[in-house]
């Protein structure tokens, strides 16, 4: 057991193992669960149980009585070979499993939760997706998708291009969600796909009643089925357990830390909404790519070494040249308001300009667009060479941008890129009717 300290001598003076069924008394509490493993970077102060709502609880030990119910064995998923044959009526679908909550299966039996790592794996712990589709899986990553780098963007994007080489019909990438929106850009621009690309994930676990990576995994393979030859997020589009949104995977952020709802497309309407596999066109005037319209094309060279600078009261402007000495090959803004920021930084930028590296503005207002030729501080600042960013998410051009310098060193065509709207990353004009929606 992973289990330290007084937590490790409590649980062996008392003959209890993993899986054990307790009942844990304090004097204002009572919990029933079985005694899972705890992670090895705990506190060894807390015993963990999963309790029959499908919940786990920490338990503080201190003035704790425990009386061991009924002995268990440790949790373990016994797993046989799968022996499913393909269905020549259906489409082929791949998962590409990168990491992440979506990408887990849960045994009900022990409360134990697993990496899904295979098509069977996936396919026992959501066996309703083999009405749809005939599934087929890999692991490329078993990652925190903090962890998520460029050269892993290169990967996942080659990997994708071997599975519709392959004959996917369309392919689903399971991914954490704290870094999903940059990786949905990243490959937006690096696949040009004819096939559905989809990406998916959970903000809660599948050992959780209220998880939500059922519904977002089953979405997603309906939304592989779809006419959408597009790079698209499919995720919780309400908290009613119901529906999801197909975001474009340029125009879509992770805006809450916690709630399954958390992405919504911004600047922009959702390209459709996806319930019981049925989806719904949500903007019938917002063009997209369709199904075999394209071929495949890999366009997968990128420059990590790019810059993300947020603006603040108070930036010093050695931020820029600290960047520019270290040789950076770009750097995106992270500006105020319609695009600004202090005056004391125009040097640097110039001196980012005259050194053949780009600078490229943004908002972190996120919805609107960046505007620098109302004030006289934007206009200067468009003097010193910056690249306006139009409405296009600050994380979505920092991607961009790296990708940019990946297609090409020149300063002037690398602005070209910038300013070209490549995936859907720029609306030609903004609404307010998106704001908040």
């Amino acid at each position: 057991m992973n289990y330290q300290g007084p937590a490790k001598k409590l649980l062996e003076s008392l003959n209890i193992s993993l899986g054990d069924i307790l009942n844990v008394k304090k004097p204002d509490i009572s919990y029933t669960g079985m005694l899972l493993e705890r992670t090895k970077d705990a506190d060894n102060t807390h015993i963990v149980l999963k309790m029959d709502s499908g919940y786990n609880v920490g338990v503080e030990i201190s003035g704790a009585e425990i009386e061991v119910l009924e002995k268990g064995n440790k949790p373990k998923i016994e797993m046989d070979p799968l022996d499913i044959k393909r269905d020549p009526e259906k489409m082929d679908i791949s998962i590409i499993s990168t990491g992440g909550t979506v990408a887990s299966m849960v045994d009900y039996k022990t409360g134990a939760v697993h990496p899904a790592f295979t098509a069977d794996d996936l396919l026992r712990a959501n066996p309703e997706l083999l009405e749809q589709a005939n599934i087929r899986g890999k692991a490329i990553f078993n990652i925190l998708s903090e962890n998520m780098k460029p050269e892993y963007w290169i990967k996942a994007a080659n990997s994708i291009a071997d599975e519709i080489n392959d004959g996917a019909d369309g392919v689903v990438v399971a991914h954490g969600t704290d870094t999903m929106h940059y990786t949905a850009a990243a490959l937006s621009f690096m696949i040009e796909t004819p096939v559905p690309i989809v990406i998916t994930g959970s903000q809660r676990s599948s050992d959780r009643p209220s998880s939500d990576a059922f519904l977002n995994l089953i979405n997603s393979v309906s939304a592989a089925r779809s006419d959408i030859a597009e790079v698209i997020v499919c995720m919780y589009a309400t908290s009613d357990d119901k529906s999801s949104y197909l975001h474009r995977g340029t125009k879509v952020r992770k805006m809450h830390t916690s709630r399954r709802e958390t992405f919504r497309s911004i600047n922009t309407n959702p390209l459709a909404s996806m319930e019981n596999g049925v989806m719904k066109i949500l903007d019938k005037d917002k063009e997209y790519n369709l199904r075999n319209s394209s071929e495949l094309k890999l366009h997968d060279n990128i420059e990590p070494n790019v810059a993300f600078v947020k603006i603040c009261p108070g930036i010093n402007a050695d931020i820029i040249d600290y960047h520019l000495d270290k040789g950076v090959k770009g750097i995106l803004l992270e500006g105020t308001g319609l695009g600004h920021c202090p005056d004391n930084m125009l040097p640097a930028i110039e001196r980012a300009n005259e050194s053949n590296v780009p600078v490229v503005m943004t908002s972190q207002c996120l919805y609107g667009r960046v505007n620098m030729n109302i004030y006289s501080t934007g206009r200067k600042i468009l003097n010193s060479g910056v690249i306006p960013g139009g409405d296009m998410l600050p994380e979505t051009a920092f991607v961009k941008l790296m990708w940019a310098l990946g297609q090409e060193d020149n300063l002037e065509e690398v602005r070209k890129i910038m300013t070209t709207n490549i995936s859907g990353e720029m609306e030609e004009k903004s609404s307010m009717d998106y704001f908040l929606v």
